[in-house]
């Protein structure tokens, strides 16, 4: 376990929480027509029950927070980059994995943050029911938030289980999401550097 101003990272299953998810999948287990007393299946409500909670545990814990427990002050106004953060997601449509890399950029005015805390609100934000859009917005708001840095660019390009296995049944579709503020906003060649450091090609026009 690892505890810090206000978020940790130890897994919790509440046994209410657990019991409650537990029964709920039982009754889908025997809907879809198996036999919830088969070996294989016997504690898969239980697992399940757990799994979805891993999965959503984004909801208990604050991101800014985060960000707050490692702030330090520094004379640097230059591009902060962390990418190819890995992310993993469940789509609140069809309760879907979708999962890719997220790419992070700050510019400091007054403070920096530690840069696995970057990587941290990325996870934090995955781990809630989602949609790529709004995900890409609350990473680059947190850091906004807490930071007031000059400039915030967030580019996210994941692949949606919800479009690869059911549906239009797309294999090799890749979805991309930017949000921008301050400097990478205003400025053309200051985002243009950062599509350059993180490799992309598609959206540096």
């Amino acid at each position: 376990m690892s505890e810090t101003k206000g978020y940790s990272t130890k897994e919790l299953y509440p046994e209410e929480t657990t019991e409650k998810l537990s029964d709920i999948y039982r009754q889908v287990i025997e809907l879809v027509g198996e036999d919830i007393s088969r070996e294989g299946l016997e504690k898969t409500p239980l697992r399940v029950a757990k799994v979805m909670q891993f999965l959503t545990q984004g909801y208990h814990i604050n991101p800014e927070e985060i960000i707050k427990s490692a702030m330090f002050r520094e004379n640097y106004r230059q591009m902060v980059v962390v990418k190819d953060i890995e992310l993993y997601s469940l789509c609140e449509h069809h309760f879907l994995p979708f999962f890719g890399k997220a790419h992070v950029a700050y510019i400091p005015r007054y403070y920096i943050t530690g840069l696995s805390k970057i990587a941290r609100v990325v996870e934090t934000y995955s781990r809630r029911l989602q949609v790529q859009e709004r995900l890409t917005t609350q990473i680059k708001d947190c850091i906004k938030n807490t930071l007031n840095p000059l400039g915030v660019a967030v580019v996210i390009e994941a692949q949606h289980m919800c479009m690869q296995i059911r549906g239009v049944q797309k294999q090799h579709s890749i979805t991309t999401t930017s949000d921008f503020t301050g400097a990478f906003l205003k400025n053309p060649a200051t985002r243009a550097e950062f599509f350059n450091i993180i490799g992309s090609q598609s959206l540096r026009n």
